[in-house]
């Protein structure tokens, strides 16, 4: 069991049936020369074989021996250089790199798809690349043309790491309690100075530089975040021939020893002085660092997805072999026998949980990796648009995907059994490596403060209206429509009324965002599941086996998991008042 096989069949059905990606693609004058089906399946192929033959087999000895600090030094587990190695040679961090620097400039609607593989197989491995990924995208965004040039082609190759650099001990989630200090140089460069925690592949040997981004304070700033101002810091300096020189002054004071993640190294970071380069514009660190932070709040989503799919494949591997309980049948003689698991109710509804819960988040990624192609390629009115979705959207990815995969691999705990809290059966590590991602690159709860009261209320629901519009004009010609209708209707009616009713109870938007976000997530899957059911149902002659498990599994999940709104909106409803009934010496 623990076996990992990535999900080629069902990524086809979602990018290329549901979506239509080949479609939109040969109509895009970024992609039709170099991308149709048969480039994409080819990808997705071979993404699968790194997934599943290079990481995977890594997967519990890395959890096992985890990564280790001896000396300032950083090293990951057995496996894990060999394993790079053969990752980099595919130039898979650049895989939606700019071509100009290196990178191969696959849309995201690819690789969202990839991310979801690399975390299924090995969430500690997937972590230093997609971090890698992300600080490149902030540089090709804010960077100079010369900093470009010396960074990101190294970055794209795999030969350097990339890191976020934000958290320091007094300031997690208010950023504003930042203390690094950049001092100006006469050179241009600034003399960076500080320790900051929780920084993901701070240090490791799997590369040969790692390149920091930091958000830190240059003296004379305005408090707050807003005098807050982004840098790049390499490990080591490095010529203008992108060739590693001497040691910059960073250093890896520890790691933190976790409950899940354990080949990931957390490290503790201290710059004393270091040399670093100014990205963007003085003061305006938050909104450069946002590019990158917007990135991996997206790929910690999938984290929870990647999770939830590894488990839910292993639940149902056991399920088929455990039996246990009796049938109904009779044999000649006249006794029972007993039964594999997955033929009692009661487990069929976990794992169809999980099932629907993963593959309508497959859906999402897909979709939300589609806006943000379209963002940053498609024409001025377009692209306006989908960054009002992907402000909107991107909140609600991170937080419902990992929320629901800790409750998937929990399921997929539950199928097993005592089995599944035995370390060998592979499924209580995926509970303990999943639960960190409703945690870091902004918690749950402030996901949702998010998406309530800035991307809503704020907004004064534009984007939102037009997204939920946009929805309801294709619930005409979509199965389910009248439920799906009636989820849109609930859903906006509930949002008009949290607008109205902030205004005279202010508490009310922290006491039901989380509920809003999970009610904004059902809705979204459930215009999903109708659209993978309708075209389940217009192709289930060319395959009759897979596409009735498409549609059985759209009826679960409007017959059994859209009714969880009724819940979530009674307790919205109900305000903020009974939160604030009891004192805070009274807990």
């Amino acid at each position: 069991m623990g076996n990992y096989n990535a999900p080629i069949r069902d990524v086809q059905f979602v990018l290329h049936e549901v979506f239509d990606a080949p479609a939109v693609w040969s109509a895009s004058p970024v992609f039709a020369d170099k991308l149709d089906r048969e480039v994409a399946d080819a990808i997705l192929v071979e993404a699968g074989k790194i997934a599943s033959q290079i990481l995977a087999p890594l997967n519990r000895s890395g959890d096992e021996e985890g990564a280790k600090w001896v000396a300032g030094d950083v090293y990951t587990p057995k496996g894990f250089k060999e394993a790079y190695a053969t990752y980099i040679e595919g130039g898979w961090v650049g895989l939606s790199g700019n071509t100009d620097y290196g990178g191969l400039g696959m849309p995201k609607m690819l690789s969202v798809h990839f991310e979801e593989m690399l975390y299924g197989s090995n969430s500690s491995f997937a972590l230093y690349s997609v971090l890698s990924s992300g600080a490149c995208l902030a540089i090709d965004a804010h960077a100079s043309e010369d900093i470009k040039r010396l960074f990101l082609p190294p970055m794209y190759e795999g030969r350097w790491a990339g890191t976020m650099c934000l958290t320091e001990p007094q300031a997690g989630s208010d950023l504003a309690q930042i203390r690094t200090r950049a001092e100006p140089l006469e050179d241009g460069t600034y003399s960076i100075t500080g320790s900051k925690i929780f920084i993901t592949g701070g240090d490791h040997d799997l590369t040969e530089n790692i390149i920091h981004l930091v958000l830190a304070r240059i003296p004379g700033s305005p408090s707050g975040s807003s005098g807050l101002s982004l840098f790049l810091v390499p490990k080591r300096l490095v010529t203008e021939r992108s060739v590693v020189a001497g040691a910059n002054r960073v250093s890896c004071g520890s790691i933190e020893h976790k409950m899940g993640i354990k080949a990931s190294a957390t490290c503790v970071i201290n710059f004393d002085g270091a040399e670093g380069y100014l990205l963007g514009d003085v003061n305006k660190g938050l909104t450069a660092m946002f590019t990158m932070m917007n990135y991996e709040r997206l790929s910690i989503g999938i984290q929870g997805l990647g999770c939830a799919d590894a488990s839910y494949q292993s639940a149902v591997a056991y399920s088929r072999e455990r039996h246990q309980g009796r049938t109904r049948k009779a044999d000649p003689a006249g006794h029972t026998a007993a039964a594999p698991i997955i033929e009692h109710p009661d487990v069929r509804r976990m794992l169809l949980t999980m099932k629907a819960l993963t593959e309508g988040g497959r859906a999402f990624a897909c979709y939300l990796g589609s806006q943000l192609d379209i963002m940053k390629h498609g024409t001025s009115d377009a692209q306006r648009k989908a960054e009002s979705y992907v402000a909107l959207l991107t909140p609600v990815a991170k937080a419902f995907f990992t929320d629901n995969g800790l409750e998937c691999t929990i399921l997929g705990q539950q199928v097993f059994g005592g089995h599944g809290y035995i370390r060998e059966w592979g499924q209580e590590q995926l509970v303990r490596d999943v639960r960190i991602s409703q945690i870091y690159e902004g918690t749950n709860g402030i996901q949702s403060l998010d998406l309530l009261s800035r991307k809503v209320i704020a907004d004064k629901a534009a984007a939102l209206r037009s997204f939920c519009s946009e929805l309801d004009d294709q619930a005409e010609h979509l199965n389910y429509r009248a439920e799906l209708r009636s989820a849109l209707t609930r859903f906006e009616e509930l949002s008009n009324w949290l607008q109205d009713r902030a205004l005279i109870e202010p508490n009310v938007v922290g006491s039901s965002s989380v509920e809003y976000l999970h009610f904004f997530g059902y809705v979204i899957y459930a215009w999903l599941w109708a659209k993978m059911s309708t075209v389940a149902t217009l192709n289930i002659e060319s395959d009759e086996s897979f596409y009735a498990g498409k549609i059985a599994t759209a009826e679960f999940y409007f017959r059994r998991l859209i009714c969880r709104i009724n819940a979530l909106e009674a307790s919205i409803y109900a305000g903020s008042d009974s939160l604030f009934g009891i004192t805070s010496d009274q807990f």
